[in-house]
């Protein structure tokens, strides 16, 4: 972290893919929507939708469309069953894989959760500029994810690099 460097808050968009999740019960998006709002970021819209490709890609364009949304976060989605259907709906939409980020997810959760960090489709990417995060489903999968690899990316503070000194480049040709 390099104390010469002063914080850039970024305007992120928060989506849920559930089939059961409500507005009510949605741990998983409360924290990382508070992880956020605490790490000094601003929510600009948060959103459930049903584990179904089109509603995910629908609520994921437009986001990716807006140029005041600069990153992406999603939670569900990404185990083995037959509705987990995040990263076949989101790849199709990223410009560029961050292959990075579901591997070091899978690294960070197996000294939590063992062998079964295994099951996780966790993926990121840029999509128009947009960073995309998908995250499982579990709150603590969601704390993990933020508090030891997302928030540290999302921090233009962090040293040597981070993903925000890039964000000006992602549209180059």
């Amino acid at each position: 972290m390099s104390e010469q460097r002063q914080f850039i808050p970024l305007s992120l968009a928060l989506l849920t893919i559930s089939d059961t999740r409500s507005e009510a019960d949605d741990k998983s998006g409360a924290v990382l929507r508070r992880h956020a709002e605490e790490a000094g970021h601003r929510v600009h819209e948060q959103r459930i939708v049903r584990d179904d490709k089109y509603q995910i890609r629908a609520a994921l364009s437009a986001w990716i469309a807006d140029d005041t949304v600069q990153a992406v976060i999603t939670t569900g989605g990404t185990g083995l069953t037959g509705r987990d259907g995040t990263p076949e709906a989101v790849a199709p939409l990223l410009d560029k894989v961050i292959d990075g980020f579901g591997e070091m997810f899978r690294v960070i959760s197996y000294d939590i959760i063992g062998t079964s960090t295994m099951q996780s489709r966790a993926i990121a990417g840029v999509a128009n500029g947009t960073f995309v995060f998908c995250l499982p489903g579990s709150s603590g999968a969601c704390k993990d994810g933020w508090t030891k690899l997302i928030a540290h990316q999302l921090d233009y503070r962090t040293q040597p690099c981070n993903l925000v000194e890039l964000m000006p480049r992602l549209l180059e040709t």
